[in-house]
């Protein structure tokens, strides 16, 4: 899910201390190599206070983009804050076309997509929780026998950081990170729920074409959630693919019967194209099933429209009710 807002009242440190006492991480986060470094992630290094539009800048230049930092610096920097909000850069992200995936807040879940070729941006707190100081940097690799991380950070191009160091610094910066994926990619940690919600935010601000092929790699990864093909009809109803869109909730009541939503919706679809006495069995059985719901008056709502509806109805070549 998208993580919450975080103001961020102090500046980005320029330089990152890598002292600290060093306990074995890396083997309890499971990391599988001895040796990774993304070498390829592009390096910029960030003027004061720009921690934010540097770190999107490398994430992204990773993913294909070659975007500079001074351009994003005036879509994610905020004056007033000396800094960006999470949130900024996930937009700004999406602006750019790519998909921002916010992670499961542990080691295991940052280190497997490490392992999977994806360097991921972090914030961290190098101050205290009362007394913050926050600084984003990028992930982007491990050395398990001497349990470090390697990070781009600050002016700094390859930094070797103790794991414990950076554990403690990324816990008090709330555990945060992401990744930026072209659309169609999927963390290998990624769970349905939450990819659709990312998928369905880059749907909302680039429009269906550019964020389709998120969609058609969900139910490629997840076929059997009733989730990704309700969001899947959605977005072809967003096409103006009424059929395919019909097709998709078919697909997602099939999975799940109970599915109210996908139910309400191919009950409509039926209904628009003149198969009325299906439309009213499929928006019965979505009612029942939205009883005490949070759906429960909008299928309402369906419903009478549809029960109104016989006008024009033709029932020729529907589906049998």
């Amino acid at each position: 899910m998208i993580a919450p807002l975080r103001r961020l009242p102090a500046a980005c440190l320029l330089l990152v201390a890598a002292s600290g006492c060093t306990t074995v991480r890396l083997r309890e986060a499971d990391a599988v190599q001895e040796r990774l470094e993304l070498a390829d992630v592009p390096f910029f290094a960030q003027t004061e206070h720009q921690c934010g539009p540097a770190s999107l800048a490398m994430t992204l230049g990773a993913s294909g983009l070659d975007v500079a930092p001074e351009v994003l610096s005036h879509e994610v920097y905020t004056p007033g804050l000396k800094g960006s909000l999470q949130a900024e850069l996930q937009a700004a992200a999406r602006r750019h076309g790519r998909l921002p995936y916010t992670l499961a807040p542990t080691l295991p879940a940052l280190v497997r997509e490490l392992e999977a070729g994806r360097p991921v941006l972090v914030l961290q707190n190098f101050g205290l929780s009362r007394a913050p100081l926050w600084h984003y940097a990028v992930v982007i690799g491990y050395q398990r026998a001497s349990d470090r991380f390697v990070l781009r950070t600050g002016t700094t191009r390859r930094e070797l950081l103790a794991a414990a160091r950076f554990d403690g610094t990324w816990r008090r910066g709330g555990s945060w990170a992401m990744v930026v994926l072209r659309p169609g990619e999927v963390p290998v940690t990624a769970t349905a729920a939450d990819y659709v919600v990312a998928a369905q935010a880059l749907a909302a601000s680039t429009g269906p074409s550019v964020a389709g092929p998120a969609f058609d790699a969900a139910v490629a990864r997840w076929p059997d959630e009733s989730l990704v093909w309700l969001a899947l009809g959605n977005l072809r109803l967003m096409r103006k693919e009424d059929r395919a869109a019909e097709d998709a909730f078919a697909e997602a009541v099939r999975r799940r019967p109970g599915d109210a939503a996908a139910r309400n919706n191919r009950a409509l679809l039926l209904a628009r194209r003149g198969c009325v006495a299906a439309a009213r069995a499929e928006i019965e059985l979505a009612l029942k099933n939205a009883t005490g719901t949070s759906l429960e008056a909008s299928v309402a709502d369906s419903a009478k429209e549809i029960r109104q509806s016989a006008a024009g109805a033709t029932d020729t070549g529907c589906p049998a009710p």
